[in-house]
Protein backbone atom coordinates (compact mmCIF):
# COMPACT_ATOMS: atom_id res chain seq x y z
CA UNK A 1 0.00 0.00 0.00
CA UNK A 2 1.36 3.32 -0.90
CA UNK A 3 3.71 5.09 1.29
CA UNK A 4 5.97 8.27 0.97
CA UNK A 5 8.95 9.18 2.28
CA UNK A 6 7.42 11.27 5.63
CA UNK A 7 6.36 7.99 6.44
CA UNK A 8 9.91 6.52 7.43
CA UNK A 9 10.76 9.72 8.90
CA UNK A 10 8.21 10.21 10.90
CA UNK A 11 7.87 6.66 11.87
CA UNK A 12 4.09 6.01 10.88
CA UNK A 13 3.02 3.42 8.58
CA UNK A 14 0.31 6.10 6.24
CA UNK A 15 1.22 9.59 5.23
CA UNK A 16 -2.54 10.67 6.61
CA UNK A 17 -2.64 13.21 8.70
CA UNK A 18 -5.11 14.06 11.34
CA UNK A 19 -6.48 17.71 11.72
CA UNK A 20 -5.88 19.39 15.17
CA UNK A 21 -9.99 20.43 15.67
CA UNK A 22 -10.12 23.14 18.55
CA UNK A 23 -12.36 21.09 21.34
CA UNK A 24 -12.50 18.05 19.25
CA UNK A 25 -8.85 16.58 18.99
CA UNK A 26 -8.04 15.27 22.16
CA UNK A 27 -5.49 12.89 23.32
CA UNK A 28 -7.97 10.20 22.83
CA UNK A 29 -8.22 11.05 18.88
CA UNK A 30 -5.12 11.67 18.29
CA UNK A 31 -4.02 8.12 20.02
CA UNK A 32 -6.52 6.24 17.88
CA UNK A 33 -5.34 8.08 14.60
CA UNK A 34 -1.64 6.89 15.42
CA UNK A 35 -2.65 3.36 16.26
CA UNK A 36 -4.62 3.19 13.01
CA UNK A 37 -1.04 4.32 11.33
CA UNK A 38 -1.75 7.84 10.88
CA UNK A 39 -0.26 11.15 12.71
CA UNK A 40 -2.78 12.05 15.08
CA UNK A 41 -2.98 15.61 16.49
CA UNK A 42 -3.86 17.25 19.82
CA UNK A 43 -5.00 20.31 20.15
CA UNK A 44 -4.14 23.21 22.36
CA UNK A 45 -6.39 25.61 21.18
CA UNK A 46 -7.31 28.35 23.57
CA UNK A 47 -6.59 25.96 26.57
CA UNK A 48 -3.38 26.28 29.24
CA UNK A 49 -0.51 24.08 29.64
CA UNK A 50 -2.21 21.87 32.21
CA UNK A 51 -4.53 20.85 29.71
CA UNK A 52 -1.92 20.09 27.01
CA UNK A 53 -0.22 18.67 29.12
CA UNK A 54 -3.18 16.48 30.36
CA UNK A 55 -4.00 15.12 26.83
CA UNK A 56 -0.41 14.04 25.91
CA UNK A 57 -0.37 11.97 29.11
CA UNK A 58 -3.25 10.54 28.02
CA UNK A 59 -1.96 9.98 24.24
CA UNK A 60 1.17 8.41 25.50
CA UNK A 61 -0.94 6.05 27.79
CA UNK A 62 -2.77 4.63 24.68
CA UNK A 63 -0.15 4.52 22.07
CA UNK A 64 3.62 4.18 21.61
CA UNK A 65 3.19 5.39 17.93
CA UNK A 66 4.15 9.36 17.21
CA UNK A 67 1.72 11.48 17.15
CA UNK A 68 1.67 15.25 17.05
CA UNK A 69 -0.06 18.73 18.83
CA UNK A 70 -1.13 21.69 17.26
CA UNK A 71 -0.60 25.20 18.63
CA UNK A 72 -2.74 27.97 17.33
CA UNK A 73 0.11 31.17 17.71
CA UNK A 74 -2.81 33.77 18.59
CA UNK A 75 -4.09 31.86 21.78
CA UNK A 76 -2.99 33.38 24.92
CA UNK A 77 -1.52 30.68 26.12
CA UNK A 78 0.72 29.93 23.08
CA UNK A 79 3.94 30.38 25.08
CA UNK A 80 3.53 27.90 27.88
CA UNK A 81 1.95 25.39 25.46
CA UNK A 82 5.07 25.61 23.69
CA UNK A 83 6.92 24.86 26.63
CA UNK A 84 5.13 22.01 27.39
CA UNK A 85 6.16 20.69 24.01
CA UNK A 86 9.52 21.07 24.31
CA UNK A 87 9.58 19.33 27.50
CA UNK A 88 6.95 16.66 26.31
CA UNK A 89 8.02 16.24 22.67
CA UNK A 90 5.57 15.25 21.25
CA UNK A 91 6.91 14.17 17.31
CA UNK A 92 5.81 16.96 15.93
CA UNK A 93 4.45 20.48 16.48
CA UNK A 94 1.65 21.76 13.57
CA UNK A 95 1.08 25.85 14.15
CA UNK A 96 -1.63 27.74 12.81
CA UNK A 97 -2.91 31.13 13.15
CA UNK A 98 0.12 32.92 13.33
CA UNK A 99 4.11 32.91 13.03
CA UNK A 100 5.81 29.98 15.06
CA UNK A 101 9.55 31.49 14.34
CA UNK A 102 10.13 32.67 17.88
CA UNK A 103 9.60 28.55 19.33
CA UNK A 104 11.18 27.13 16.44
CA UNK A 105 14.72 27.12 17.98
CA UNK A 106 13.38 25.80 21.25
CA UNK A 107 11.42 22.85 19.40
CA UNK A 108 14.37 21.86 16.72
CA UNK A 109 16.55 21.36 19.77
CA UNK A 110 13.93 19.17 21.65
CA UNK A 111 14.01 17.31 18.31
CA UNK A 112 10.20 18.12 17.49
CA UNK A 113 9.48 17.98 13.46
CA UNK A 114 7.95 21.60 13.16
CA UNK A 115 4.95 21.97 10.21
CA UNK A 116 3.32 24.99 10.09
CA UNK A 117 -0.39 25.00 8.19
CA UNK A 118 -0.16 27.80 5.52
CA UNK A 119 -2.25 29.26 3.04
CA UNK A 120 -0.27 30.98 0.63
CA UNK A 121 3.42 30.23 -0.85
CA UNK A 122 4.93 33.28 1.14
CA UNK A 123 3.89 32.11 4.16
CA UNK A 124 5.69 28.58 2.97
CA UNK A 125 8.90 30.36 2.39
CA UNK A 126 8.47 31.98 5.44
CA UNK A 127 8.26 28.64 7.37
CA UNK A 128 10.97 27.08 5.61
CA UNK A 129 13.74 30.08 6.36
CA UNK A 130 12.57 29.83 9.98
CA UNK A 131 13.41 26.23 9.94
CA UNK A 132 10.09 24.06 9.84
CA UNK A 133 10.55 20.27 8.53
CA UNK A 134 7.85 21.05 6.20
CA UNK A 135 4.37 22.70 5.37
CA UNK A 136 0.57 21.76 5.95
CA UNK A 137 -1.00 23.82 2.04
CA UNK A 138 -4.42 24.11 3.38
CA UNK A 139 -7.09 25.51 0.97
CA UNK A 140 -10.30 27.22 1.70
CA UNK A 141 -12.20 23.85 1.36
CA UNK A 142 -11.64 23.37 5.30
CA UNK A 143 -13.54 23.94 8.14
CA UNK A 144 -12.60 26.04 10.59
CA UNK A 145 -10.20 29.18 9.67
CA UNK A 146 -9.48 29.76 6.05
CA UNK A 147 -7.20 31.34 3.86
CA UNK A 148 -8.15 32.82 -0.16
CA UNK A 149 -6.78 29.79 -2.10
CA UNK A 150 -8.31 26.46 -3.03
CA UNK A 151 -6.30 23.04 -2.65
CA UNK A 152 -5.88 22.57 -6.14
CA UNK A 153 -4.63 26.02 -7.00
CA UNK A 154 -2.61 26.60 -3.32
CA UNK A 155 -1.42 23.06 -3.07
CA UNK A 156 1.46 22.68 -6.15
CA UNK A 157 2.13 26.49 -6.24
CA UNK A 158 3.19 25.79 -2.68
CA UNK A 159 5.23 22.46 -3.48
CA UNK A 160 7.20 24.61 -6.43
CA UNK A 161 7.69 27.16 -4.23
CA UNK A 162 9.86 25.57 -0.95
CA UNK A 163 12.01 22.27 -1.10
CA UNK A 164 10.60 21.31 2.27
CA UNK A 165 7.86 18.24 2.26
CA UNK A 166 4.27 19.48 1.73
CA UNK A 167 1.08 17.96 2.83
CA UNK A 168 -2.08 19.06 1.28
CA UNK A 169 -5.54 19.47 3.08
CA UNK A 170 -8.90 20.97 2.50
CA UNK A 171 -11.33 18.87 0.84
CA UNK A 172 -9.67 15.81 1.01
CA UNK A 173 -11.58 12.91 2.92
CA UNK A 174 -11.11 9.75 0.92
CA UNK A 175 -8.06 8.05 -1.44
CA UNK A 176 -9.52 9.95 -4.23
CA UNK A 177 -8.43 13.00 -2.36
CA UNK A 178 -5.34 11.77 -1.21
CA UNK A 179 -3.92 10.32 -5.00
CA UNK A 180 -4.82 13.82 -6.25
CA UNK A 181 -2.69 15.72 -3.59
CA UNK A 182 -0.20 13.07 -4.71
CA UNK A 183 -0.41 14.39 -8.15
CA UNK A 184 -0.26 17.63 -7.55
CA UNK A 185 3.13 17.07 -5.67
CA UNK A 186 2.10 16.49 -2.17
CA UNK A 187 3.77 13.69 0.31
CA UNK A 188 0.85 13.43 2.42
CA UNK A 189 -2.51 15.08 3.57
CA UNK A 190 -4.45 16.25 6.22
CA UNK A 191 -8.29 15.49 7.16
CA UNK A 192 -9.76 17.04 9.90
CA UNK A 193 -13.51 16.42 8.65
CA UNK A 194 -13.72 12.92 8.08
CA UNK A 195 -12.33 12.29 11.48
CA UNK A 196 -15.06 14.37 13.11
CA UNK A 197 -17.43 11.40 12.97
CA UNK A 198 -14.50 8.70 13.89
CA UNK A 199 -16.22 6.43 16.66
CA UNK A 200 -13.12 7.28 18.83
CA UNK A 201 -13.64 11.11 18.24
CA UNK A 202 -15.10 12.88 21.53
CA UNK A 203 -17.45 15.15 19.77
CA UNK A 204 -21.24 16.07 20.43
CA UNK A 205 -23.35 13.24 18.74
CA UNK A 206 -25.29 16.65 17.18
CA UNK A 207 -22.64 18.05 15.95
CA UNK A 208 -21.60 14.20 13.72
CA UNK A 209 -25.08 14.00 12.56
CA UNK A 210 -25.11 17.36 11.17
CA UNK A 211 -22.05 17.11 9.48
CA UNK A 212 -23.48 13.16 8.31
CA UNK A 213 -26.46 14.80 6.91
CA UNK A 214 -24.71 17.58 5.11
CA UNK A 215 -25.01 17.99 1.25
CA UNK A 216 -22.49 19.42 -1.09
CA UNK A 217 -23.86 23.61 -0.44
CA UNK A 218 -24.17 22.46 3.73
CA UNK A 219 -21.40 24.64 4.82
CA UNK A 220 -21.30 28.53 4.90
CA UNK A 221 -18.27 30.92 5.35
CA UNK A 222 -17.71 34.03 8.10
CA UNK A 223 -15.93 36.48 8.80
CA UNK A 224 -15.27 37.46 5.30
CA UNK A 225 -16.31 41.33 5.50
CA UNK A 226 -13.12 42.32 7.73
CA UNK A 227 -11.28 39.17 7.74
CA UNK A 228 -8.79 37.92 10.58
CA UNK A 229 -11.22 35.13 11.45
CA UNK A 230 -12.55 33.85 8.38
CA UNK A 231 -13.82 30.34 9.26
CA UNK A 232 -16.17 27.73 7.22
CA UNK A 233 -19.00 25.99 9.20
CA UNK A 234 -22.36 23.81 8.62
CA UNK A 235 -25.01 26.66 7.57
CA UNK A 236 -27.30 26.60 10.79
CA UNK A 237 -28.79 29.64 12.65
CA UNK A 238 -25.50 30.84 13.86
CA UNK A 239 -23.86 31.65 10.45
CA UNK A 240 -27.16 32.80 9.29
CA UNK A 241 -27.20 35.85 12.08
CA UNK A 242 -23.50 36.00 12.02
CA UNK A 243 -23.38 37.05 8.62
CA UNK A 244 -26.23 39.30 9.00
CA UNK A 245 -24.52 40.87 11.29
CA UNK A 246 -21.46 41.09 10.35
CA UNK A 247 -22.11 43.20 7.10
CA UNK A 248 -24.87 45.39 8.87
CA UNK A 249 -23.74 49.09 8.66
CA UNK A 250 -22.71 49.69 12.26
CA UNK A 251 -20.34 46.84 12.27
CA UNK A 252 -16.77 46.91 13.16
CA UNK A 253 -13.88 44.51 13.24
CA UNK A 254 -14.12 44.49 16.65
CA UNK A 255 -17.72 43.97 16.77
CA UNK A 256 -17.39 40.89 14.31
CA UNK A 257 -14.81 39.37 16.31
CA UNK A 258 -16.83 38.72 19.25
CA UNK A 259 -20.05 37.13 17.07
CA UNK A 260 -18.17 33.98 17.50
CA UNK A 261 -16.71 33.88 21.46
CA UNK A 262 -17.77 30.73 22.65
CA UNK A 263 -19.76 29.58 19.85
CA UNK A 264 -17.76 25.87 18.54
CA UNK A 265 -17.21 24.41 22.07
CA UNK A 266 -21.30 25.27 22.44
CA UNK A 267 -21.89 22.95 19.66
CA UNK A 268 -18.68 20.75 20.14
CA UNK A 269 -18.97 20.06 23.93
CA UNK A 270 -22.84 21.06 24.50
CA UNK A 271 -24.16 19.83 21.12
CA UNK A 272 -25.88 23.13 20.33
CA UNK A 273 -25.69 22.95 17.09
CA UNK A 274 -27.94 25.57 15.83
CA UNK A 275 -26.34 28.67 17.87
CA UNK A 276 -23.06 27.08 17.77
CA UNK A 277 -20.37 26.94 15.51
CA UNK A 278 -20.35 23.26 13.74
CA UNK A 279 -16.93 23.68 11.79
CA UNK A 280 -16.64 21.60 8.62
CA UNK A 281 -15.13 21.48 5.67
CA UNK A 282 -16.85 21.61 2.18
CA UNK A 283 -16.01 17.67 1.94
CA UNK A 284 -18.71 16.96 4.72
CA UNK A 285 -21.24 15.85 1.81
CA UNK A 286 -19.48 12.80 0.65
CA UNK A 287 -18.73 12.49 5.09
CA UNK A 288 -21.98 9.90 5.43
CA UNK A 289 -20.58 7.06 7.79
CA UNK A 290 -19.23 6.46 11.53
CA UNK A 291 -15.71 4.51 11.50
CA UNK A 292 -13.34 3.75 13.68
CA UNK A 293 -10.08 5.80 12.67
CA UNK A 294 -8.74 1.99 11.78
CA UNK A 295 -11.68 1.90 9.63
CA UNK A 296 -11.26 5.21 8.05
CA UNK A 297 -7.63 5.13 7.35
CA UNK A 298 -7.88 1.43 5.74
CA UNK A 299 -10.32 2.49 3.56
CA UNK A 300 -8.84 5.69 2.36
CA UNK A 301 -5.48 4.30 1.75
CA UNK A 302 -7.09 1.08 -0.01
CA UNK A 303 -8.80 3.72 -2.28
CA UNK A 304 -6.02 5.96 -3.17
CA UNK A 305 -4.12 2.95 -3.90
CA UNK A 306 -6.11 1.62 -6.31
CA UNK A 307 -6.95 5.34 -7.52
CA UNK A 308 -3.03 5.34 -8.44
CA UNK A 309 -2.32 1.70 -9.98
CA UNK A 310 -5.72 2.57 -12.17
CA UNK A 311 -4.41 5.95 -13.30
CA UNK A 312 -2.74 3.81 -16.12
CA UNK A 313 -6.00 2.89 -17.94
CA UNK A 314 -6.94 6.68 -18.65
CA UNK A 315 -3.55 7.14 -20.21
CA UNK A 316 -3.10 5.97 -23.78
Amino acid sequence: MMQSPICEILGIQYPVFQGGMAWIADGKLAAAVSNAGGLGIISAMNANAEYLREQIKIAKGLTDKPFGVNIMLMSPFADECAQVCAEEKPAVVTTGAGSAVKYMPMWNEAGIKVIPVVASCTMAKQAERAGAFAVIAEGQESGGHIGELTTMALVPQVVDAVSIPVLAAGGIADGRGIAAAIMLGACGVQMGTRFLVAKECGVHQNYKDLVLGAKDISTQVTGRRFGGNTCRGIKNNFTRNFVKEEYAPEATAESVAMLGAGALRMAAVEGDVKQGSVLAGQISGMVTKEQTCEEIITEIMQEADSCLKGAAAWVK
